[in-house]
């Protein structure tokens, strides 16, 4: 039998809150504050789900240290609590709140693995009335080496004390899956953000979901005693 989980990791852009089209527009709001012209909705929408300083260098086309990365971030920081965060409750996910509520409900313990800084993360999970059902959030300030290398996944299940076979990773991006594979964990890849099922496919995801409702099913189907659990995968198509 399947080894249960008793610890879900999510991404949180595209996944739990539906910012791709908000972070767009604050990047575009960073760029002209900058006086730097205007990139392309689809180029800063592919940038999602990296750390800031990679997104503002890709963007930019200047090594991460430049001087450019650094007011691009400082400016987009800014213009996030401005733009962003009034916004953040109707930008969640549909079934996000109860689902989160009902893993709870059945001692999947919650964390947040991301590409925001953690004060982001923390602020939008805040504002969107969600911050508490997560007992970790670690952000791409924190760590040495962001998605998808596994350090991120690593840090979480070393101060859960959990072990990677009882542990399962929810994202959006391709970055979320690979970080996922590299940190020994499974996967659930939701195929409402930001990248295509494609490239999610190519991926090897564990599982693919179409809507937050069945992650929760998939999570759940996996909880609990031998006894308990009810394996019906079929609802699910394997990456």
């Amino acid at each position: 039998m399947t080894p249960t989980i008793r610890l879900a990791l999510f991404d949180l852009d595209g996944t739990l809150v539906d910012s791709p089209r908000a972070i767009v527009r604050t990047f575009t709001a960073a760029f002209a504050s900058m006086q730097v012209e205007a990139r392309h909705p689809a180029a800063i929408r592919a940038t999602i789900g990296l750390p800031l300083e990679q997104a503002f260098s890709t963007l930019l086309d200047v090594p991460v240290d430049d001087e450019q990365v650094g007011l691009g971030v400082q400016r987009y920081g800014a213009l996030f609590k401005e733009i962003i965060l009034p916004m953040a409750t109707e930008l969640l996910f549909p079934g996000v709140a109860g689902g989160l509520a009902a893993l709870r409900a059945r001692d999947v313990t919650l964390t947040i693995a991301t590409s925001k800084f953690h004060a982001s993360a923390d602020a939008l999970l805040t504002a969107a009335g969600i911050r508490d059902h997560f007992a970790v959030i670690v952000g791409a300030d924190q760590v040495s080496s962001p998605k998808p290398h596994p350090e991120t996944v690593l840090i979480i299940l070393q101060e859960l004390g959990v072990p990677t076979d009882e542990a399962v990773m929810v994202g959006d991006t391709s970055h979320d899956l690979l970080m996922a594979t590299a940190a020994g964990v499974r996967s659930i890849a939701v195929t409402y953000g930001v990248h295509s099922r494609d490239e999610l496919t190519s991926a090897q995801p564990t599982w693919i979901a179409d809507t937050f409702a069945d992650v929760v099913s998939c999570i759940t189907m996996n909880v609990g005693s031998p006894q308990e659990r009810t394996m019906r995968y079929d609802r699910f198509r394997r990456g």
